[in-house]
């Protein structure tokens, strides 16, 4: 083989060539790839034993990096009883389980959401210490003082009376007993357009300000231990959710159809532009008296 030559028996370009298409192309990769630099970037660590190669990989373990800092920003260990509100399809309560020894109930108000999530326990061979069932988090049923610590991530922001299910989940806790949420909480003034479509496409009322989330969680009864502006990490995910949609819309089209698709086409413009400019995300660690 030639030294001009490669792969296939494609001409290799000329340095000309290469500092024209970086003359003409370089600004694209600054929108494509970032403008720290124009390298591939680490995503994932050199030696890791699953890394991410693909968006979804990538998008996985972001949330299971999210889950991994709740679990340690909480005191829980064997022995404790663990609620889980709003468990969705139960990899968090799997994953905390089986770190921290202690048992873990989940609640949630999707049946099929149950059903993935007891699969997941029994995948697991977690049956023993991780059970899922059908629950209003604003009418729990459970008696008071029932556990030593829970969590609702990202499901609050779905309740129609916030204040009732941060007193329901003061209710169940022991004295003492940390809770950790999660909240998406509004910045500046959205266009009403944007708003109803975020309540739309995520089936929730209009997000809080940071201070109203602050005076509802004192008037359900909790101390605040700590709270952390997290915003940067759903505007990362409002970008990745535009672009797997995009990636992915044959799929979502077979699945849901024209006419559904067609509502979303329209809504997902709107939604990306709502998350990058006006939403915001805070992690509050609660403590009940």
């Amino acid at each position: 083989m030639t030294s001009d030559m490669h792969d296939g028996g494609l001409d290799a370009p000329t340095p000309e060539e290469v500092g024209a298409a970086y003359d003409e192309f370089g600004p694209l990769y600054g929108l494509t790839l970032g403008e720290s630099a124009i390298h591939i970037g680490m995503w994932t660590p050199h030696g890791e034993r699953e890394p991410a190669s693909t968006l979804p990989d990538l998008a996985n373990r972001a949330m299971d990096r999210q889950t991994d800092a709740y679990i340690d920003a909480l005191p829980v260990g064997p022995g404790d009883h663990f609620l889980d509100i709003g468990c969705g399809t139960g990899g968090p309560a799997v994953r905390l389980a089986r770190r921290t020894g202690a048992r873990v109930t989940g609640v949630t108000v999707s049946k099929s959401q149950i059903a993935h999530s007891e699969e997941r326990a029994r995948a697991a061979a977690l049956t023993d210490r991780v059970s899922f069932a059908y629950g209003n988090a604003m009418e729990l049923a459970y008696e008071d003082g029932s556990f030593d610590a829970a969590w609702a991530i990202d499901s609050f922001p779905h309740l129609s009376d916030r204040l009732a299910g941060l007193r329901e989940a003061c209710r169940v806790l022991r004295p003492g007993a940390t809770m950790l949420l999660t909240e998406f909480t509004r910045r500046g003034d959205p266009p009403p357009e944007q708003v109803a479509t975020f309540r739309e496409v995520w089936t929730s009322p209009p997000p809080m300000t940071p201070a109203e989330g602050l005076e509802l969680t004192a008037r359900a009864g909790f101390e605040l231990v700590r709270l952390e502006n997290h915003s940067q990490n759903v505007a990362v995910s409002g970008e990745l959710m535009a672009v797997l949609y995009q990636d992915r819309h044959d799929e979502v089209l077979r699945r849901y159809g024209p006419e559904a698709t067609a509502r979303m086409d329209a809504a997902m413009p709107l939604l990306r532009t709502f998350v990058r400019d006006h939403l915001g995300y805070y992690v509050y660690l609660l403590r009940k008296p």
